[in-house]
């Protein structure tokens, strides 16, 4: 079989299209025929840096694709059925880079068949960041579901990324009021397209007042890309009992300063999450709300739909990580089969 492997840590150059035995599940494992593999930053970042690799690495941690083989004491799954996996890659040698792999069968999760591939490869890593943060008020819900948040006011700072995108229309299915910071009409298109209800551009000297107005009981549940630029932003806009959820660090920002007696003032919680390390349970609870997300159609992808795609061929794994490091806005996936 096909599949994209390096064996050092680089430039997308040392991503190589090599010919492979095909692998077979174990017990409790499923083998999944990738169709369409998608690019995070996870993956570029987790391929150019780190120690040395004892064997050969099959990026991408996200994709989706048809079972074709079940290990011993897998009942619930068979071969034929459309899924998507989550964190393929994740201290294993095995992503979605590839004609096929054999998953854990937790890892493996139903795709409706009105969800396209498409779908199924940009959920993972961006949706369930999404729902972490999400779901990180002190407030509840743990696991949110359609109209968990009715009543809230959620702010997504950077609506227009994979997983800000994800963060929108998760808010939007579960009830609450979103308002989604942007840098440009484009992205505010993008926002819009998503779901949002408003969209303020955040370089406006104006955008705590804006949103101020937009929430003036203050908003309850920050999805945030960057906590080190907008720290102050989130103090200012937030009610009392709010929760500030970061999920990715900026370039070159190693350090956050927080205004403390304002979030005193407010009991704010500044939550900092990573979606390898969460619990399983919190994990468990994410792979469910975005699997009842898909089967409303809640989570729907493409330009229309605010997310743009990039497509790529197998052979081009290379540049889809390059594009994803370039900052291209919306989702690239790699046509594997």
């Amino acid at each position: 079989m096909k599949a994209v492997t390096y064996s050092s840590r680089g430039a997308s150059d040392v991503l190589t299209v090599i010919d492979r035995d095909e692998p077979h599940p174990g017990a409790g494992e499923v083998r999944v025929r990738i169709h369409v593999s998608a690019v995070n930053p996870t993956d570029w970042k987790a391929r150019r840096s780190g120690g040395a690799l004892d064997q050969p690495q099959v990026p991408n941690q996200d994709g989706a694709g048809v079972i074709d083989e079940v290990g011993e004491g897998v009942e619930d799954l068979r071969p034929g059925d459309r899924v998507w996996v989550w964190d393929a890659a994740y201290r294993r040698p095995d992503g979605t880079a590839q004609e096929l792999v054999v998953l854990p069968r937790r890892q493996v999760v139903v795709l409706p068949e009105t969800a396209s591939f498409d779908l199924g490869a940009s959920l993972g890593i961006p949706a369930l960041t999404a729902h972490h943060a999400l779901a990180a008020s002190a407030q509840g819900p743990s696991e949110l579901a359609a109209g968990s948040l009715a009543g809230r006011t959620v702010l997504v700072a950077g609506g227009a990324g994979a997983v800000g995108h994800a963060a929108i229309q998760l808010a939007v299915w579960a009830g609450a009021t979103v308002i989604a910071t942007v840098s440009s009409p484009e992205k505010g298109a993008l926002a819009r397209a998503a779901g949002a209800h408003h969209v303020v551009d955040y370089t406006a000297s104006d955008a705590a007042a804006q949103i101020s107005a937009l929430a003036p009981r203050g908003v309850d549940i920050v999805a945030e890309v960057n906590v080190a630029a907008n720290a102050a932003l989130d103090a200012e806009v937030v009610g009392v009992n709010a929760v500030v959820a970061s999920y990715a660090d900026a370039p070159g920002a190693d350090d956050v300063s927080i205004p403390i007696r304002p979030s005193m003032a407010k009991n704010i919680r500044w939550q900092f999450l990573l979606t390898y390390t969460i619990t399983d349970e919190q994990k468990d609870a994410a792979v469910r709300a975005v699997a009842a997300a898909v089967a409303d159609g809640a989570l729907p992808v493409g330009e229309e739909h605010g997310l743009p795609i990039a497509r790529y061929a197998l052979a081009e794994t290379a540049q889809a990580h390059d594009a994803v490091e370039g900052g291209f806005v919306g989702k690239v996936l790699i046509d594997v089969v």
